[in-house]
């Protein structure tokens, strides 16, 4: 069957739907496998160390941008089609959004594609934060905290009324990008090297990053040949969480990306753990740990919203394309992360690596 025929057979809405479960598949299996959260990466790192956490997070990263700029070269994807590249990015938005989403992360203990994994493998503390952390970015997106976001998004946005393309703003060539993800796997793996990070777990960990090339190109490619408007995108959790939660409240909610993107994560999770046998139910270690996950979570969900993505969405997919709003949403998120670790040790809850 070819993909028109797909497209007869499942309409435009079903196709892309079917798109966002391919990505979250593979997302959801490599995450849970690799161990993968910039969250613990960034409370590894602002102790002093590059370990695992951070070898594996510089993988991910690395990998999506070879991928995704490798694909871009092949003419498999166009950056400047996608819906982050195609709209107006804020900067104040990145550097608010990026420091509270930071906060969050390490008082939640662990980012939002995090808690989805871990919901997926009995966690139960992870599904409270999760739907914490969807409400909130609902809230954010179109309900009382919209306004709050709208305006501080409006202090200060980027020019020309599209994101900025740090590649060409910078006059630099079409394979540097390409040059840049190469440079930065090099060095996660002679970090694995030095960690003795076992095969499989570079592999899964390569794999995430894989994910987010695989949702760029499915994305595009949809866009080419169905009837209506496709979305180039690829995976990002602040979003797709809202829209998830509202199609399972709204009978007139409509099939999209992030309809099977979620639930394809958390499918992918489950099957991973299980196989790993690593599924098991586990909740909260006492109330204040409660609130604090209760709070981070909700720091998440206000916080990816104004940002324009989470830690994989700005994090690893924007800036895969090198969306400039997405890399500088990346650099505070780690900022406001260690630092958070930082006084969480100094006022002895010491944050778990793990």
């Amino acid at each position: 069957m070819d993909l028109n025929s797909l497209i007869d057979f499942l309409g435009d809405a079903g196709s892309t739907a079917v798109a966002g479960l391919i990505t979250g598949l593979i997302f959801g299996i490599a995450a849970q496998r690799s161990r993968f959260c910039l969250r613990a990466a960034t409370v590894e790192f602002a102790a002093g160390q590059m370990g695992d956490k951070v070898t594996v997070w510089l993988l991910t990263f690395s990998t999506a941008v070879v991928w995704v700029q490798a694909a871009a070269l092949l003419g498999w994807m166009r950056p400047e089609d996608a819906r982050m590249m195609a709209v107006p990015g804020s900067w104040s938005g990145a550097i608010i959004g990026g420091l509270i989403f930071g906060v969050g992360m390490v008082l939640a203990r662990g980012c939002s594609g995090r808690l989805l994994v871990l919901a997926a493998t009995g966690n139960l503390r992870a599904v409270v934060s999760g739907l914490i952390f969807a409400v909130v970015a609902q809230m954010s997106l179109g309900g009382v905290l919209a306004p709050l976001r709208d305006d501080l998004a409006a202090i200060w946005i980027t020019s020309g009324g599209r994101n900025m393309d740090l590649l060409s703003t910078l006059g630099l060539p079409t394979w540097f990008g390409l040059a840049i993800g190469l440079a930065t796997a090099a060095l996660a793996l002679e970090r694995a090297r030095r960690n003795r990070i076992g095969g499989a777990r570079l592999v899964f960990a390569s794999g995430v990053g894989f994910a987010v090339a695989v949702g760029w190109v499915l994305t595009f490619t949809l866009s080419q040949a169905t009837f209506e408007p496709t979305q180039v995108e690829s995976a990002t959790f602040t979003g797709p969480s809202a829209h998830t939660l509202m199609f399972f409240l709204d009978r007139n909610a409509i099939l999209e990306f992030d309809i099977g993107l979620v639930p394809g994560v958390a499918l992918g999770a489950f099957m991973a753990a299980i196989w790993g046998r690593e599924f098991a139910f586990q909740g909260f270690d006492g109330a204040s740990p409660m609130r604090r996950s209760f709070l981070g979570a909700a720091l998440m969900g206000f916080g990816g919203m104004l940002a324009g993505g989470c830690a994989i969405g700005a994090g690893v997919t924007g800036s895969s394309i090198f969306a400039g709003t997405a890399w500088l949403a990346l650099f505070c998120m780690w900022i406001g992360a260690m630092v958070t670790a930082r006084v969480m040790t100094a006022m002895g809850m010491r944050p778990a690596i793990a």
